[in-house]
């Protein structure tokens, strides 16, 4: 079944597997600023929050990854925050020195595009990832899901963090 979002009212096509609140998440491949490799096992036993952005140059994109951070400081270490991208790691890296983003994760899919796909979010006609957000437990398990209909569009943050605290207690 082919799934669709908008970017300013036009139709884009999505790749990948739809993921599911109840699924185990997928593994992926992403980098961080310095090249090096991640994947979901590196952040095992962890609470994840995983803020997709499209290109973190865009006005919509810097705006969610503040809200992260400033989200993220609220939160013990049993939470990461990851942002992903498929911007590349220099561009994260000078972005997050000059918006002082240091509590967030931001990682790269530029390589293999691995999250975009395994996820469901990889944009067909522009290569760039959806603008999302998922919460995975410690064992793993997708427990929100939101995939924002219109990409330029902020996702629903008051949602996520309301589920994120659940998981916390």
């Amino acid at each position: 079944m082919e799934r669709k979002v908008a970017f300013k009212g036009n139709p884009l096509t999505l790749i990948g597997r739809e993921i599911k609140v109840g699924d185990k998440a997928p593994d992926f491949s992403v980098c961080d600023e310095t090249l090096k490799e991640f994947s979901l096992k590196d952040f095992e036993g962890k609470i994840k929050l995983i803020s997709v952005t499209p290109s973190l140059d865009t006005p919509v994109c810097d705006i969610q990854a503040r809200n992260s951070e400033n989200q993220a400081t609220k939160f013990s270490d049993d939470v990461v925050f990851l942002n992903i991208s498929v911007d590349l790691p220099f561009a994260i890296s000078r972005f997050c020195k000059s918006n002082n983003i240091s509590k967030v994760k931001t990682l790269s899919d530029y390589k293999e595009r691995s999250f975009g796909e395994n996820y469901g979010v990889l944009i067909k006609e522009l290569k760039l990832l959806s603008r999302s957000v998922f919460i995975i437990d410690k064992n793993n398990i997708v427990k929100y899901v939101e995939i924002v209909p219109e990409v330029t569009n902020e996702p629903n943050y008051e949602g996520a963090i309301s589920e994120l605290k659940k998981l916390v207690g």
